[in-house]
């Protein structure tokens, strides 16, 4: 690591050899997690693309990594770091340590239930966007600002390995009621700082009240925040700096970590960026690193979505992680222009003037799905559209205009292999690589205000206002487009509880509620476009077809085998109810106990590259499905002695099952 230059007898590092410091990532992601045992979290990923990491370093990719021994969903804490840029124009990391003390100040709010409600992403084209009322409206709410915004107090804390109650965001409240707790502060051994957020607890101020709505319950509130990250660094001379502020945002947790959306939110703020000159657009396309991606985020859609497998999982014309398929893809020669140029016609165009164009790619919904008037032509956002710098790599690898440089899969970066500046660009992009991009109607994670450009100080920086207070919530009874995305509006810069307060009260609702067009259009020929699948999944490969497939083997019966492998069961199956409100208030309560969608360890060479399973759902009813038990027993009789393959699966015994979870009339559903 770059270490600064000195005077002689100077201090090695300190406020006149130092020209500038800075926390990153300049916005953290943490996810919430109901798991409150000591250590029982994750570390975000400070790779782009990586999985996040146990707090021992070890990369957090199987069940056990993610889940207690109970089931109960880790959270996922943020990291935050200082850089220095010396006077001599060298990077390095700062930590706690050669007489360095980093003193941390982190403040958040939840402002969802005194916010607007959102009803579309506000910075939609063509009239879609419309005014918004107060949430909660229609409640009266005397001091409504107390009484709805949750608004701990700033917490600070400094030096390594520090940790406990005292370093808790809970004295906030909502509804004048019992204090909600949003996350703590621990430091590492090393003085960074370690951010953990809620447990995703979501309840109305009064017992017995029913969310009814995808986004805007009244009455509601979760625990999901964000807010600046402060630091002031102390020089062993004495003299001080503050660092340049980072942010955080707590989302809900990712249901199948290591798969990413075919948009992320790092390819729309780049977007964003470029409109603004803050970066380049590029002018030359890499297959590896510019068009492969592409196609390989469509392909890993495949495990959350039965439509999208189809499409592009294995098997497909457009599976990116078949040779002879990437062979096909990388191979410059005009021969194959006809074809590629085929497969850029598939791609959906949002700029391009005339109808919605449906049967293109991406089959994902998009930010207008569902808002053009009745009788009228949905608009050409109603789906999701790749942005214009995939669009115009796709079209000079179309035109034969890119580097073949590929050298196999790329490898993941790691991360103290890297140089400091490299580890910036890292610790910049890798939070928003693991968000999803659209549609934002709302968004899971965070939304379509991402896109106003004055939310930004420039590349990656959020605009961080000079303020402990909270974010301002009054803009009068109602917010117009223009004052929410203009200049001296609500996003004209943050402060605690602005990023998360257009998203979906509680955010269980939301997750229950934007899912695959088998649920908005039953008729429909495969379960596709999708919404979020990439972290609330559609259809899943089941543990117990993964297991029976796995004990088979494509050797001991190919047919069976992929019977296995192609089916796909409904990631929602354990919270729905007789209707669509019983869905999603079994989703507030019941949200940790559905499956994961992961890699499994040590896999069969059998199973796609990449495969990943569901795991980890419904623990509290083994064995109540015996259907498992009874298909591995049918498998065995292949054999003319039992075999293991009739212990491949949960609940094999064939005996008397104990009660499902629930059970529903003919006619209920």
């Amino acid at each position: 690591m770059a270490e600064p230059k000195a005077e002689p007898n100077a201090p090695r590092i300190s406020s006149s050899t130092v020209a500038s410091l800075a926390i990153f990532p300049p916005l953290g992601v943490a996810r919430v997690g109901n798991a409150d045992g000591e250590g029982e979290y994750v570390i975000a990923s400070e790779v782009i693309g990586g999985w996040p990491t146990l707090p021992n370093g070890a990369a957090a990719m199987y069940e056990s990594d993610f889940r207690t021994a109970d089931g109960k969903i880790k959270r996922q804490a943020v990291r935050f770091r200082i850089y220095a840029t010396s006077t001599d124009g060298e990077t390095f990391e700062v930590t706690a340590s050669d007489g360095i003390r980093i003193e941390w100040k982190v403040g958040v709010a939840n402002l969802k239930a005194g916010w607007y409600e959102f009803n579309q992403a506000m910075d939609l084209p063509r009239g879609i966007a419309k005014p918004a009322q107060k949430r909660n409206a229609r409640i009266p709410v005397p001091g409504r600002s107390a009484r709805l915004d949750i608004v701990p107090s700033p917490k600070e804390i400094e030096g390594p390995n520090k940790s406990g109650p005292e370093f808790a965001l809970d004295d906030g409240t909502f509804w004048a009621g019992s204090p909600v707790y949003l996350g703590e502060l621990q430091t590492d051994d090393a003085g960074r700082l370690i951010f953990l957020g809620g447990r995703g607890t979501s309840v109305p101020f009064r017992k017995g009240l029913m969310p009814t709505t995808f986004a805007n319950n009244d009455g509601w509130h979760d625990d999901v925040c964000d807010g600046p990250v402060r630091a002031t660094v102390t020089f062993a001379d004495g003299s001080s700096k503050e660092a340049e502020p980072a942010y955080v945002a707590v989302t809900p947790p990712n249901f199948a970590p290591g798969t990413f959306g075919l948009v992320t939110m790092d390819d729309t703020v780049r977007e964003v960026f470029r409109s603004q000159g803050w970066i380049a657009a590029p002018s030359s396309t890499s297959f590896t690193k510019d068009v492969w991606p592409i196609f390989d985020r469509m392909s890993g859609l495949q495990w959350v979505n039965h439509g999208l497998f189809v499409m592009h999982g294995f098997g497909s014309p457009l599976d990116a992680r078949n040779a002879q398929v990437v062979a096909k893809m990388r191979n410059p020669a005009a021969a194959m222009a006809p074809w590629r140029t085929r497969v850029f016609k598939l791609f959906r165009d949002a700029a391009a003037t005339g109808p919605f164009n449906e049967p293109a790619l991406p089959q994902m919904f998009g930010d207008a799905y569902g808002e053009s008037p009745k009788g009228t032509p949905p608009d050409a956002l109603n789906y999701l559209s790749v942005t214009r710098t995939q669009l115009e790599h796709l079209g000079r690898w179309a035109d034969g205009n890119f580097a073949d440089d590929w050298t196999g899969i790329p490898t993941l970066a790691e991360f103290d292999k890297l140089s400091p500046p490299e580890q910036i660009e890292h610790l910049n992009r890798a939070p928003l690589h693991e968000c999803l991009g659209g549609p934002f109607h709302p968004g899971i994670e965070l939304t379509w205000t991402m896109r106003i450009p004055h939310v930004w100080k420039g590349g990656y920086r959020l605009k961080v206002l000079p303020t402990d207070d909270p974010a301002k919530q009054d803009f009068g009874p109602e917010l117009s487009p223009q004052v929410c995305c203009g200049p001296g509006g609500p996003f004209d810069g943050v402060a605690a509880g602005a990023l998360t307060r257009f998203l979906g009260v509680p955010w269980q609702t939301d997750g229950a509620s934007c899912n695959s067009d088998a649920d908005y259009s039953p008729s429909t020929f495969l379960s596709m476009p999708t919404f979020w699948g990439a972290r609330v999944p559609d259809q899943v490969m089941s543990f117990e077809n993964y297991s029976i497939a796995a004990a088979i083997g494509k050797k001991g019966n190919e047919e069976q085998f992929s019977k296995y492998l192609m089916t796909r069961s409904d990631w929602l199956r354990d919270v729905r109810g007789f209707d669509y409100y019983a869905r999603i208030a079994h989703m507030v309560e019941e949200w940790w106990e559905l499956g994961m969608v992961l890699a499994v360890k040590d896999p069969s060479p059998d199973f796609p590259d990449g495969f990943r399973v569901e795991q980890g759902r419904n623990r509290d009813f083994p064995g109540s499905d015996p259907k498992p038990g009874l298909v591995a027993f049918v498998e065995d009789l292949r054999n003319d002695e039992p075999t293991q393959v009739a212990q491949a699966s949960r609940g094999l015994v064939l005996q008397a099952p104990q009660a499902p979870k629930r059970r529903y009339r003919q006619g209920e559903i």
